[in-house]
């Protein structure tokens, strides 16, 4: 009998173990669910506010001179600096124009200075002419000479004075001559200097549309450059977090470095849209997708050239 007892004693007491671990275990996995779906419940879900890609300010350089290409010297993608000259075309026709016009210029020089000498001898006449129609007027008083001698000295006076009044009109002529023939000078050598196509600024030469020896004309499109050492993020937003941006702001802007890292930099919100569009099929918020959002461009520095344009990227508020 209580051998019996014993065996009853322990089968009860781990009865009652045995349903104290069931509740304990259950009350476990309780736990751990409502541990798993707190941070599912919470609004800070370490996604970015806004997402978008990454472009520049291109530039599309153009020739301003028609003529043969005598050299390209840059490929696609090199950095230049800017102001350096990367192509030249052919200078044969505006060095032989300008040739000409200062041709013209000493031309009209030599012409003044005849002039210069014409008009000098002209008032040398008109003094002595003056005086002697002093002289004849203080005789004509004196009734020494006659009226008819004396009108035709008189009038040769005023001869002498026209005919000088008509050689200073033609050296202002002349002048006026000058003056347009230095403008065409000027713009001659601006043409002749036009022939060095420079790089607007520094950057990077995205492609390239022509080749040395291609005759091109005006306006031919012969390279398309980028700044690169800051490049803009065009991301989106919705309506209702307008609330949370302004121009100037300061935001963090993530981009990928390999596939579980990231790099981050300080970007700063230079454009806000002033009105709603549809959103871009590539672009998809923190949100569900919304048929209206709002564009904005953030300017991120690019000093190591790791950001890439068409890269995309991520804003964070």
């Amino acid at each position: 009998m209580k051998s019996i007892f014993k065996t009853n004693s322990t089968l009860k007491d781990e009865s009652i173990l045995s349903k104290f671990l069931f509740i304990d275990a259950g009350f476990l996995s309780t736990l751990l669910l409502v541990l798993i779906l707190i941070p599912g419940c919470s609004n800070d879900d370490g996604k970015a506010d806004a997402y978008g890609n990454f472009e520049a300010d291109e530039v599309i350089i153009s020739s301003e001179i028609a003529g043969k290409i005598e050299w390209l010297q840059v490929d696609e993608g090199d950095i230049l600096e800017g102001g350096k000259v990367i192509a030249m075309i052919d200078t044969t026709i505006a060095q032989l124009e300008l040739e000409q016009l200062l041709a013209s210029k000493e031309s009209v020089e030599a012409r003044l200075v005849q002039l210069r000498k014409s008009i000098e001898v002209q008032k040398e006449r008109l003094k002595v002419m003056e005086k002697e129609v002093n002289r004849v007027a203080g005789m004509f008083e004196e009734e020494a000479i006659s009226a008819q001698k004396y009108d035709e000295i008189t009038g040769q006076y005023r001869v002498t004075q026209k005919e000088l009044a008509q050689v200073q009109s033609q050296a202002l002529a002349l002048k006026a001559e000058m003056r347009v023939v230095e403008a065409k000078i000027n713009a001659a050598r601006e043409r002749l200097a036009r022939c060095k196509v420079k790089a607007p600024f520094s950057g990077t030469i995205l492609q390239k549309y022509a080749e040395a020896g291609e005759v091109v004309a005006f306006g031919k499109p012969l390279l398309k450059m980028a700044k690169t050492d800051e490049l803009i993020l065009r991301a989106y937003i919705s309506g209702v977090q307008l609330d949370d941006v302004t121009l100037g702001q300061s935001v963090r802007v993530a981009f990928d470095r390999d596939k579980k890292n990231e790099h981050q930099r300080e970007g700063k919100i230079t454009w806000i849209s002033a009105s709603a569009e549809f959103t871009p099929k590539i672009i998809q918020t923190k949100e569900e997708r919304v048929d209206l959002v709002y564009a904005i461009k953030v300017k991120v520095p690019n000093y190591d050239g790791k950001i890439k344009i068409g890269m995309p990227g991520e804003v964070f508020f």
